[in-house]
This record gives structure tokens, sequence and C-alpha cells, in this order.
């Protein structure tokens, strides 16, 4: 039985028609003008009587497609109701029966092409707001609470191994760590947390969302070694060798795309990871040689059109450039990003160039970019992503002077761990085989999930994976305790 959280009582039942009725309120964020000026995160905390009117207009719908809708299939009515209700801790860990993450996945998941895209009340007014109120309810109750920890589970003495500490890694060390298991979490960076603080900004996730949440793993008994490379240092053979008995491959896909044109090698050209590590954090959490400050200039050029694009247009605007564009081969209707993100971006001053492709650089003196050589585009057939393929425009090529670009071109799987792990299948382009149910690699006890077998994908479709390998990874350790593995 949850504690109620509030005092307030709760509101008289409604019904459907009554609901339809209730007016969106208005959600508060910062100003676009004052936001652009710091790094905190763009939304801002719900009060208590908006979370609760916005619950109200939920209409419990018999087919739940919001929950369908999100790939967690969170139960979100019953975790309205208790809000609406005013059992903040109650709702919360409703969303916690099936998400490991609400308070971060209420911040970062496309709502509005899942849950919110898909509501009822959506199909005549403003969907319900699914995600801040996800976000509101988890925030309540860290910040009161922490995160709820579990009985203290009987240890097996089994060891298990994650590679990479992005939202696949946490979620598969949480919960084995939950079922008795020893878990040793390896990662590349210096502070775990993967994506979650070496991808995304903190103007979109609070990074001691991400602090707090590796002290709560600590707490479970999960150890993180940093500044490892698995492949490298350390070959998945070497795991076992040391006496872990499975390991969970959350590494993700960090290989960067790149254009393959003359000039993209000039200084103050970055990649979108190195850009964003280099703005959004301090010396301290970065390798040595991402240290050193970027000076953007007045000018930067983001070329890209997803999430990984807004993100870097935005912090460029906050680096203090007072010109930001963002160049895009395709139309504004085949961006492949949030709506949300790109209305962000449009509200703080970023410019768009549409239909428009860099075909080369050229550098000053010193040997750093000068200008962008682009081509305009124009849309021709479906390509197999479903949208119009760009066709450049024979004649059209323009200049745009610049002070850095930035290519936010995608990502590609890294081919380390499969050329150094004997057996380890993978497809062509890299992405690891496993099995669907379960995460089961080619390679016995080896398991994996997230962006290194999706492809760049979303941080909820990873905690999907991750849930699943979890499962069968607990279930492969407790048949090789009896015997029959």
């Amino acid at each position: 039985m949850t504690e109620q959280t509030t005092s307030s009582p709760p509101p008289p039942p409604l019904d459907p028609k009554e609901r339809l009725k209730l007016p969106a309120q208005t959600l508060p964020k910062q100003d676009a003008r004052e936001r652009v000026r710091n790094w905190r995160e763009v939304s801002l905390p719900l009060s208590e009587e908006v979370a609760r009117l916005e619950a109200a207009r939920c209409l419990k719908c018999k087919g739940a497609h919001c929950t369908q809708a999100c790939p967690l299939h969170n139960d979100i009515a019953s975790a309205l109701t208790l809000l609406e209700a005013g059992d903040f801790i109650g709702a919360a860990n409703k969303f916690r029966e099936t998400s490991l993450m609400p308070e971060i996945c209420g911040r970062l998941c496309p709502q509005e092409l899942q849950c919110e895209g898909h509501c009822g009340v959506g199909k005549k007014g403003v969907p319900v707001p699914v995600g801040r109120l996800e976000a509101f309810v988890a925030d309540y109750q860290r910040q009161r609470e922490g995160f709820p920890l579990p009985p203290t589970p009987t240890p097996t003495g089994q060891r298990v191994a994650v590679v990479g500490s992005g939202p696949a890694g946490l979620v598969v060390a949480e919960q084995l760590a939950k079922c008795g298991h020893s878990v040793v979490v390896y990662d590349f960076w210096p502070l775990p947390g993967g994506i979650l603080r070496y991808g995304i900004p903190s103007f979109k996730l609070n990074k001691a969302i991400v602090d707090e949440k590796i002290a709560f793993l600590k707490k479970l008994g999960v150890r993180f070694i940093c500044n490892t490379t698995v492949g490298d240092r350390v070959t998945v053979d070497d795991l076992f060798a040391a006496g872990f008995e499975a390991v969970f491959l959350g590494h993700g896909a960090g290989q960067p795309v790149q254009m393959g044109v003359p000039g993209e090698d000039l200084k103050n050209i970055y990649g979108a990871t190195e850009f964003l590590v280099r703005c959004n954090l301090t010396p301290e959490e970065l390798p040595a040689s991402m240290r050193e400050p970027i000076d953007v200039g007045k000018r930067v050029v983001v070329v890209g059109g997803g999430d990984t694009a807004m993100d870097c247009v935005r912090t460029a605007l906050r680096m203090g450039a007072p010109d930001v564009y963002c160049v895009y081969r395709r139309s504004e209707a085949e961006m492949p990003g949030s709506h949300k993100e790109k209305r962000n971006s449009d509200e703080e001053g970023v410019q768009f160039t549409y239909l428009t492709a860099p075909v080369a650089f050229t550098s000053n003196r010193e040997g750093r970019v000068k200008s962008a050589i682009c081509q305009r585009m124009e849309l021709g057939e479906p390509d197999d992503s479903g949208r119009r393929r760009p066709v450049p425009i024979p004649g059209s090529e323009f200049e745009i002077e610049v002070d850095t670009v930035v290519l936010a071109l995608g990502y590609r799987a890294d081919k380390l761990l499969q050329t150094t792990t004997p057996g380890l299948e993978a497809n062509k382009w890299g992405l690891l085989t496993i099995d669907a149910e379960t995460g089961q690699t080619s390679r016995p006890g080896v398991f994996a999930g997230g962006d290194n077998v999706r492809g760049p994908d979303l941080v909820v479709d990873a905690v999907v994976d991750a849930k699943r390998a979890a499962a069968a990874i607990d279930e492969y350790l407790r048949r090789k305790g009896l015997g029959e593995t």
C-alpha cells in the first residue's frame, strides 16, 4: 500500500466527457532568451497542482493505446490515476514496475511519436503530457526518498561483466544486482553514465540525475571500472579468464559517420560526440585528449537533421556563437528527430538551411576551416528509409563562411569487439547478431543489447533490450549453477 503524498483530497471521479472539457495547462519552461545563456534543463518542474490537473485529463481509454505505443508498456493510465489522486509516490512506483529509468525516459523519449502520439485526448486537442508527468512523479520520489532500494537479495556467488555504462549497461547491472549476482561495469570514459553523461546535453538531462543513479547502483553492490576499453586492453576472453561467468555487451554504436569530402579533417571541424562532450562537461570528466576548450567563434554550421544535430546547434548557441546554422540535405518534413527538439531549436534562434549539403571545406592559413562549399539538393524517389532521396542540383554551389563545423551525420558500430572476440558474429554493418528473445550472441555466455545491436536508437529501446537480456542472463547463470549449461 503506497503512502498518500499530498494532503489535498482527491478530486471527484470524472467521466470521459467531463475530462475532455478540462483545459490543458501551460507547462513551464525557460524563456528562450534566458536559457541560451545557461546549461540548466529547458523544462521547468511542474507544480503539484498542474501535474494533478494534467493527469485528470487522461481518459483511461479501454484500448490503452498509450501503453501499447510505449516500448516498455508502462501502465500509464494507472500511474496517472494515482497521480490525479495525489499519490505521487504510488504513481512513481507504478512507472517503476516496468521502467528502471522513468526520470530519464520521461525527459528523453520522443513521446509525440509514442505514448502522447497515441493519446485519446490528442485526437481532439492537446495530448496528456505523459513524459512530463512521468518525470514529475519520478523526481518527486527521488528527491524525497531516493531511488527505492529493493530487499537485499541472497548472493549467488556468480559474477557478470557489463561492457558499457549507458542505458543498456546500467539496466542490466541493476537487474542482475537485484538478483544477487556480483556485477562489474567497464567503460571507456573517465566516469560512468555512457551516452547519458557523454552524449545528452545538460539542458535536456541534468547530470545530477545520472550521478544519483550511479550512486544508487553502487549501493546495490555494482562496481564501476572506467578508462577501460574492452576489446583493446581487456578482451572478452580476459573477462572470462578473470572469473566472470557471463558478459553483457552494451557498448553502443559510437563511431561517427564521415562525409568523405575534401577538407573534412581541417581544424575546428568536429564530430558530434567530441563537440558535445568538450562543450558540455568539465575537463575533469574528459579524457586528457579532449580537455582543451573549444573556441566556436561567431558562426557555427552543424551538418545533419536528427536529435544529435539539434543537441549540437543548441550547444553552439550556449557556447556564445551568435550565428548558428543547421544544414540539412532534405526538407524539414524528412527530418528524423523529435519535433520537440526542433521546436526548441527554432525558439532559440537556430537558422535552418534545407535541401543543402556541403561538398567541400576550405581553410585559412592556419589550417582552420574558413568556409563550407555547399550544393543545393532536390528530392527524388524514396530510399530504403522511406524518405525521398536528396539529389544534387548541378551548378547550384555556394559558399558559407564558418568558424566551426560540427558533423552530426549519425553513428556506426565499432567493430573492435567483434574483431577481438573469437566466435562473436555480426552483420555487415558491424551490429552484433543476437537471439531476439534473450539477447544471447553467437558466443556462449555473451549477451548484448542496445545500439550495438540495433544501430543508433532510442534510450527506451536500449532499456527494453537490457531488461530482456538481464532476465536471460539470470536464467543462464542459475542453470549454470545447477550444471545445466
